[in-house]
């Protein structure tokens, strides 16, 4: 009877992986361009002279608006679901996840190009270091090949050779290669914290989205009012109002690119996570490449390569991680 009443029970397109992953995927990919030509516009625009040096109250704004959102969606979809994971994990990721942010920020004022590129296309890396040493995960020694062919890949096609003859040959290893290795440990921590809470305590993407952003304007919050920073923006504001607009949809994209983004981890982990947000920026510039008929080059042509067999061996070998 059991098996007669579980049989008749439809079937959803939902229910189907690969049709979620594609549906994560570009959810991130589509609102996370309109977020960069956003970000581009309020940062670099023309205020008569003015700049706009405000990164950290932009930041607060947006995880305001991204945890109003979470609510939304909890309210809507998840009223009579009760999250049970602790809040010093949902702080501890917040954390993690801001302390990183800064850090990868700051050390791009001191490392060369080439640094750059591959501190931005390495993420995956320290998430399955610290998955596996910390949460004792297991993966299949394809699923290694294929992190190490994506990463490979997206730094030989954003690597731009010409660049970097712009920066000293005797660069040594100092300041900003720490923070580069503390913000890509943070990252690491990060995961950890986002697979520990979706491992046990089945944490919802929303419940977790609503979480770290409410963690994350409490700690931004404090930061801007001991620096000021807030009320030097209020007066920007009321001199040019119309950067108000900008930054409302700017807060909408990423509250919509963040909810994907934690469906991802909620449904396929911070390591799946880690490779779609890396592969984005290829794909973006892929992408402006085949509609705009720009040339790439033999570097370019190498990494997109890499990029697509590693994507291609991952969707065939890369299964799940499995716990001791």
């Amino acid at each position: 009877m059991a098996a007669g009443k579980g049989a008749g029970k439809p079937v959803s397109l939902w229910d189907n992986l690969r049709i979620r992953f594609i549906v994560c995927f570009l959810g991130v990919f589509v609102c996370y361009f309109y977020y960069g030509i956003l970000q581009e516009t309020i940062t670099r625009g023309n205020y008569g002279g003015e700049k706009f040096t405000f990164a950290r109250t932009l930041v607060f704004i947006q995880c305001i608006i991204n945890g109003a959102f979470a609510k939304i969606l909890i309210q809507c979809f998840e009223s009579s679901k009760v999250d049970h994971t602790k809040s010093w994990l949902y702080g501890l990721c917040s954390l993690s996840y801001l302390g990183a942010m800064v850090s990868s920020n700051s050390a791009l004022l001191y490392v060369n190009y080439p640094t750059q590129v591959l501190g931005k296309s390495c993420k995956p890396i320290p998430v399955m270091i610290l998955g596996v040493t910390i949460l004792r995960k297991k993966y299949p020694l394809a699923k290694y090949l294929c992190v190490l062919l994506i990463v490979g890949g997206v730094a030989l096609f954003l690597y731009k050779p010409n660049k970097a003859s712009a920066v000293a040959d005797d660069h040594i290893f100092g300041f900003g290669e720490i923070l580069l290795l503390v913000s890509l440990t943070l990252d690491g921590l990060t995961g950890v914290a986002q697979d520990h809470m979706r491992a046990r305590f089945q944490t919802s993407a929303n419940h977790m989205m609503l979480n770290i952003n409410m963690w994350s304007t409490l700690v931004l919050g404090l930061a801007v009012l001991w620096t000021g920073e807030v009320w030097s923006f209020l007066g920007f504001a009321e001199r040019h109002p119309s950067i108000l607009y900008n930054i409302l949809l700017f807060g909408l994209t990423s509250a919509l690119g963040q909810t994907f983004i934690f469906m991802t981890v909620v449904y396929f982990g911070p390591l799946t996570c880690s490779i779609v947000t890396t592969t984005r920026k290829f794909f973006t510039i892929l992408g402006s490449v085949i509609l705009f008929g720009n040339v790439m080059t033999q570097m370019q042509w190498i990494g997109t390569t890499l990029v697509f067999l590693g994507l291609g061996l991952d969707a065939k070998f890369g299964k799940s991680p499995k716990k001791h």
